[in-house]
């Protein structure tokens, strides 16, 4: 073989032996939520971030319907890993709420992510004031398999109320924010990371304000439902008159326990180890407490216990 033939058959086989690594990457799926919420931009970031550090992997984004969704969809192998809370996870291994249908789950925690908070917010002026005034009134509720609608029946049973008070709107949180800013629904809400798209956009043109709660009804939904914070968003977030004492609820990945250690290890590592690079790319992920990993409402899968352990 002449020199020539010889430098073709090193590119050739150079180029065979990139596709042949690229062909090896094992796909994953993030299930996030609609856009407009904090979940899919979080669920990019971390994409980025498994194509970028782990071998062997990569990652995609998947919209979905949220929060409470998502633990099912891991459930039936339609995603590799998703974004919930740790109420929703807690619930969905035991099997009981929204996935008692399904039956108990055996989903793991690979690392804690952002607080989201209940959004409950009227236009300034309107005569929403109260939980108790959204009794007969239109309200955007997100869509139907968001994390918004078990969180908003808590809520508004602090009052005595049910969804059946209300008229619900199940959209997605843009749609709804939207719908809010022209006055076609009278109040809407958003189990959201903050700022949340949804809600800076319907700002932008309408002046907000949140639906308190009262002292008493943040204590006793505190005492009540203990994977709940209550988490203050500054009056400049959303330029709102004062700042909103909210409902939060840490939120975290999941996967299936049957995901294999090193799987697992390799998608801990890839976010966790690069959590500043995971801040600058993304505002959520500020908001992150790494420590909170071992205070995780459900067990942390193996793969990354032995990463936040070592």
């Amino acid at each position: 073989m002449n020199m020539k033939s010889k430098v073709i058959a090193a590119l050739v086989g150079a180029g065979l032996a990139v596709a042949s690594s690229m062909a090896a990457a094992q796909e994953m799926r993030i299930g996030t939520a609609s856009q407009g919420g904090a979940f899919y931009p979080v669920g990019q970031a971390i994409s980025t971030l498994v194509d970028k550090y782990a071998d062997d992997l990569s990652m995609v984004p998947v919209v979905t319907q949220g929060s409470v969704e998502n633990p099912r969809l891991v459930n039936s192998g339609e995603v590799e890993i998703a974004i919930t809370n740790n109420n929703l996870s807690v619930l969905a291994n035991k099997g009981v709420g929204p996935y008692k249908k399904a039956g108990a789950m055996n989903l793991r925690a690979i690392g804690p992510l952002h607080f989201s908070v209940l959004h409950m917010m009227s236009l300034d002026g309107s005569d929403v004031n109260s939980i108790a005034d959204l009794k007969g009134k239109r309200v955007a509720v997100g869509p139907a398999g968001g994390g918004t609608i078990p969180f908003l029946g808590q809520v508004l049973g602090l009052e005595g109320l049910t969804m059946d008070d209300i008229t619900p709107s199940f959209l997605s949180y843009a749609d709804g924010f939207s719908q809010l800013a022209d006055g076609n629904v009278d109040a809407a809400f958003a189990l959201s990371g903050f700022p949340a798209g949804a809600v800076m956009q319907a700002q932008a043109n309408k002046k907000l304000k949140y639906i308190p709660l009262t002292d008493a009804q943040m204590t006793t939904a505190l005492e009540k439902y203990p994977n709940y914070n209550q988490v203050v968003v500054a009056a400049d977030v959303y330029g709102t008159d004062a700042d909103g004492a909210l409902l939060g609820v840490n939120n975290m990945l999941i996967v299936d326990v049957g995901m294999s250690d090193d799987v697992a290890g390799k998608i801990t590592a890839a976010i966790y180890d690069n959590l500043e690079e995971f801040r600058a790319e993304n505002a959520y992920a500020r908001q992150i407490e790494p420590e909170r990993a071992l205070t995780l409402k459900i067990p942390l899968h193996p793969g990354a216990e032995a990463y936040w352990t070592k």
